[in-house]
């Protein structure tokens, strides 16, 4: 390793541990055990440009261990990304900082992903690389290869702990994403100490079984030897590559070097002093870093610049070249092609017979994938009963990167992650499909989705007790509560066609929310009423004729039919009741106080909410004076309409619940 080389590994030592020390709070361990790693991968084998982050055919690289986040900061300060600052490094955890506990994707330039949930990374990491493939397979002409990037991430015995990283990385062997490479820091240390106490795997021979190439490097600070497994894993083109670096967390600092306490807590003043020493650093100074590394860094982000320099003269001789595929990339990366959808009446046309909303919905499917080529996506094997299939699209695989219909195997929290790297990419917008129960293992990468503002699809079908004889392992009861109670994030449980059609249209002209569509298994009718008014969350289906309404029931997808069949047996008793349908809580939440007081009028307290599942969440529209008809159980195994009655949803029993409220108010 030559001097200035040293110096600049060092230097990322040195301000990980002084951003880490000064906010008396965070992870050294990672950064000072992989800085070597990270610098020979970013200065010697990576594609990146400094002054332009978002250039579209960069390299991408993913702090799975989000935890070392001082590392990546470090790196982006060090190449002069966004003029992240010395500054900003010693804001570390600070209230407003660039440099949050862990990395946030559009907040610091320059992450590629929000992780912290370990193994989160990973599966992002090889949405990535799908997307990367995919993309490539379609544009890349002979002599002009347009998308043609690799796809990096870091991770360390808590990411390979975390099932996740099994679910996602044995589909990305099966699906020889070779331009996906690993980087495994094993230093043989999680928090409560060596990982001989709960984690004696192979992990190299996992690896190969999930069919990669594994590289093994066995000096962490080797900067040839981990620059040869790039190389060697760059020269593998049918599988992914594994790289395990052996390193030692903390490395550098001699009271901590290879100890637990490395980890997750500050080095010290003293350890940070001695740290300084022992790697022969010239100052004691906080956040100090001489000018030959900063003139270092600079050279290499100038000679890194020069790439996409290449490419984009590359770009304009294809552009030249296929005119035609310069047009479809602008369909593929132009996010505002959708508005006119609105008023297209073949978008919103429907057949005038009852049917199942999943149903419903997989028409729009087979809709959408002809208006948007970079339309994306599959189901957790679920795909013939969540209704996912896009007919004549071709399957995503090995041997065929330009399908477009996912397989991701029973792999649920595994798809989610993935949809999230898939939309992280750039150039596609994508979807995801389970049943709606399974929305527990799909929610935590749900949340980052929602963090990052992506606009990931959730189909989330078989949505409520009308999953019948599947039992209560499989009939959702609080997810929709769940998912509702998740900040920028929107649910829609559609009525029909039209508000399916409507769950759709947002779904894909939304920017930055994730869009959960709660499906029917079973037939449902096409209401009267029913209106583009559902893009609003919440309206009046089928009014009252009195100026202000005996009452107001209010219901969502399955059980809106039967709020409309309590209005008419309502009505032979002289009683006259609004009904509203309520397909998206989330929205409706966003329109005007005039537009809600206009569907629920504080006037009217006599109100009854239907919906076959928790009624966590309806108390702000039915108030102390209305009621429910909800579950209060995990429902049963039994035909769907034996269920529905015996729960008490039924025409009878919400005209009963309703005349109770009246006869109160």
């Amino acid at each position: 390793m030559g001097k200035i080389d040293e110096m600049s590994v060092n230097a990322i030592r040195i301000l990980a541990a002084d951003s880490v020390q000064k906010a008396n709070s965070g992870h050294p361990g990672l950064p000072l055990g992989c800085a070597a790693m990270a610098y020979e991968l970013w200065a010697n084998h990576m594609k990146h440009n400094p002054k332009n982050p978002k250039w579209v055919n960069r390299d991408r690289f993913v702090l799975s261990a989000g935890h070392g986040s001082t590392l990546l900061y470090s790196l982006l300060h060090l190449f002069g990304y966004g003029n992240l600052s010395i500054e900003d490094l010693a804001q570390f955890r600070q209230e407003d900082s660039l440099t949050p506990g862990h990395p946030e994707y559009g907040h610091t330039i320059g992450v590629e992903a929000t992780t912290g949930p370990l193994g989160a990374g990973m599966g992002m990491s090889v949405g990535m690389a799908m997307a990367e493939a995919h993309l490539s397979s379609i544009f890349n002409k002979e002599g002009f290869p347009i998308v043609d990037h690799y796809t990096y991430v870091l991770g360390g015995d808590g990411c390979m702990m975390e099932g996740i990283t099994s679910e996602v990385l044995s589909l990305a062997g099966t699906l020889g994403l070779s331009k996906l490479i690993v980087f495994y820091d094993s230093n043989n240390i999680t928090i409560e100490g060596s990982t001989d106490i709960a984690f004696t795997e192979d992990v190299e021979k996992r690896m190969q079984a999930f069919g990669f190439q594994t590289i093994v490097v066995e000096d962490g600070n080797d900067l040839e030897g981990i620059g040869k497994a790039i190389q060697a894993a760059k020269a593998e083109t049918n599988k992914p590559s594994f790289i395990i670096v052996k390193t030692q967390i903390g490395y550098g600092c001699p009271a901590k070097q290879c100890q637990a306490s490395a980890h997750g807590e500050p080095l010290g003043v003293e350890n940070v002093a001695a740290l300084k020493e022992n790697l022969g650093w010239e100052k004691q100074d906080a956040f100090y870093v001489p000018d030959a590394v900063y003139h270092h860094y600079k050279k290499i982000a100038e000679k890194k610049a020069e790439d996409e320099t290449t490419w984009n003269g590359l770009f304009l001789a294809y552009s030249e070249k296929y005119p035609e595929m310069k047009t479809l990339w602008q369909q593929y990366f132009d996010n505002n092609a959708l508005t006119d959808l609105l008023n297209k009446e073949e978008f919103w046309a429907y057949a005038d017979k009852a049917d199942a909303t999943r149903n419903l919905s997989g028409i729009m499917i087979n809709r959408i994938k002809d208006i948007l080529p970079n339309f994306i996506g599959g189901s957790a094997d679920l795909a013939p009963s969540n209704k996912t299939n896009m007919k004549d699209a071709g399957d995503f695989s090995k041997s065929n990167y330009s399908g477009r219909n996912i397989h991701y195997g029973v792999r649920e929290i595994g798809m989610a992650a993935i949809g999230n790297g898939l939309a992280l990419h750039g150039g596609l917008k994508t979807f995801v499909g389970t049943f709606f129960v399974f929305s527990d293992y799909v929610k935590p990468m749900a949340r980052l989705a929602s963090l990052m503002e992506l606009p990931v699809t959730y189909v989330l079908t078989h949505d409520s007790i009308g999953v019948g004889e599947d039992g209560p392992t499989h009939e959702p009861i609080e997810q929709l509560a769940m998912l509702r109670a998740m900040p920028n994030f929107t649910v829609f449980r559609p009525a029909d066609a039209t508000e399916t059609c409507a769950a759709w249209y947002y779904a894909i002209t939304t920017a930055k929310t994730p869009t959960a569509l709660v499906l029917s298994r079973q037939n449902l009718p096409q209401l009267k009423g029913a209106s583009k008014e559902a893009l609003k969350g919440g309206y009046v289906l089928a009014d009252s004729n009195k100026a202000v309404p005996d009452g107001i029931i209010i219901a969502s997808g399955s059980e809106v039919e039967l709020a409309v069949n309590a209005k008419v047996e309502l009505a032979k008793e002289n009683i006259d009741v609004r009904v509203v349908s309520m397909p998206s809580i989330d929205v409706f939440e966003e329109q005007s106080d005039e537009y809600k007081e206009s569907v629920l009028p504080k006037a009217v307290r006599g109100r009854v909410a239907v919906e076959a599942a928790s009624d966590f969440g309806w108390g702000k529209y039915v108030g102390l004076d209305g009621a429910y008809v909800t579950m209060k159980g995990f429902g049963a195994s039994a035909p769907a309409k034996t269920l529905f009655n015996k729960f008490g949803f039924t025409t009878e029993n919400v005209v009963a619940v309703t005349k109770k409220v009246l006869k109160g108010n």
